[in-house]
């Protein structure tokens, strides 16, 4: 149904983005991609580059008169700091980051040649991908958003700006749990009739490939570890006003690889960002002397920005799932076959 694939380095002429599989009759306008591209941007603990770039999206295919034509639509967001051929070279990993088994993978000589593509300056295009999908998502009532939800093992507003602050004065990093949730899902999204179609696995694929994204978990995620399963499974229940409905929610949305009807609620921690500016020992990859770590400009924390990443990510498996469902072609047939679904499984 949908693909989507993304180009471009960090520090290179820009971040390219091609969605191929949206359906025709899609209203779509840059600035709602440009929304998600400033909300990217934004948190306390973001690095220096974030007040150098003015992520824009350029959208160069798949249009006319701001209306999806079916075909694949691309998007190209330029970046200001485009250097890349004037950039040092990089002689020593940072521990953490993809360099040293970029490195190794691939025969590079040079560190900055793994981590111009592995930086997640690619988000980037993620997000504007998302941004899209988001819209076609919209059409039918289903609503993604995000919160952070601690920083450094703190919870508090007040409580997490200080531990950023702290990390920034001792030139360290610092990481955090993020939630997303999902609204307004109809019954039936995903499968499960094979692994690879069941939706958790798709959406979990999605989320743990965000950059520093390390764990996840959905709905009550690690609290099913420790209770009985009378304590823990949503129970169900009937009424005609409601048809089924449930009390609670720790399935997080999905049983069995398909959605439920409830809000899908997924939890992941992103990991504090591998540049420090206080670095850790390493190893020069020239002379295989004892070296501290490449310094790069970097963040200091960036677990609301990653909560916005996993939003576009859900966006792209939710609507693909969406148009495996109801069809794909043109968007005023997948109404139709939505709102018969819909009503079929109201009397049901």
């Amino acid at each position: 149904m949908l693909r989507q694939l993304t180009a471009g380095e960090s520090h290179g002429k820009g971040m390219i983005a091609i969605l191929e599989g949206m359906p025709a009759g899609l209203k779509v306008e840059a600035q709602a991609i440009n929304k998600e591209l400033k909300r990217r941007q934004a948190g306390f603990g973001r690095g220096r580059r974030m007040k150098i770039e003015n992520d824009r999206a350029e959208i160069i295919s798949g249009l006319k008169n701001n209306l999806t034509l079916g075909s694949p639509v691309a998007l190209l967001i330029r970046n200001k700091d485009a250097g890349i051929e004037k950039l040092h070279k990089v002689t020593a990993a940072r521990p953490g980051h993809a360099d040293l088994a970029g490195l190794l993978k691939y025969g590079f000589s040079d560190i900055r040649e793994v981590l111009e593509r592995a930086s997640a300056r690619s988000t980037v295009a993620t997000v504007a991908v998302g941004a899209l999908c988001r819209k076609l998502l919209n059409e039918f009532g289903i609503i993604i958003s995000s919160r952070v939800l601690s920083v450094g093992g703190l919870c508090g507003r007040a409580e997490i700006k200080a531990r950023i602050k702290e990390a920034i004065s001792k030139g360290d990093t610092v990481g955090g749990i993020f939630e997303v949730t999902v609204k307004h899902v109809p019954v039936g999204l995903g499968s499960y009739a094979q692994p690879d179609r069941r939706l958790d696995s798709l959406l979990a694929s999605g989320i743990i490939s965000i950059p520093g994204v390390k764990t996840i978990e959905f709905g009550l995620g690690f609290g099913y570890a420790v209770s009985f399963g009378s304590e823990v499974h949503d129970a169900i229940y009937y009424s005609k006003s409601r048809g089924y409905f449930r009390q609670t929610n720790n399935a997080g949305g999905i049983e069995g690889g398909i959605s439920n009807g409830q809000p899908i609620v997924i939890r992941a921690c992103m990991k504090p960002i591998s540049t420090l500016m206080n670095p850790l020992d390493s190893v020069n990859i020239q002379n295989k002397k004892v070296a501290k770590a490449a310094v790069e400009r970097s963040d200091i924390c960036v677990v609301e920005a990653a909560g916005v990443v996993a939003e576009s990510a859900c966006a792209f498996v939710l609507a693909d799932a969406l148009l495996e469902k109801f069809g794909s072609d043109c968007l005023q047939d997948i109404k139709s076959s939505y709102r018969s679904y819909m009503h079929r499984i109201a009397h049901a």
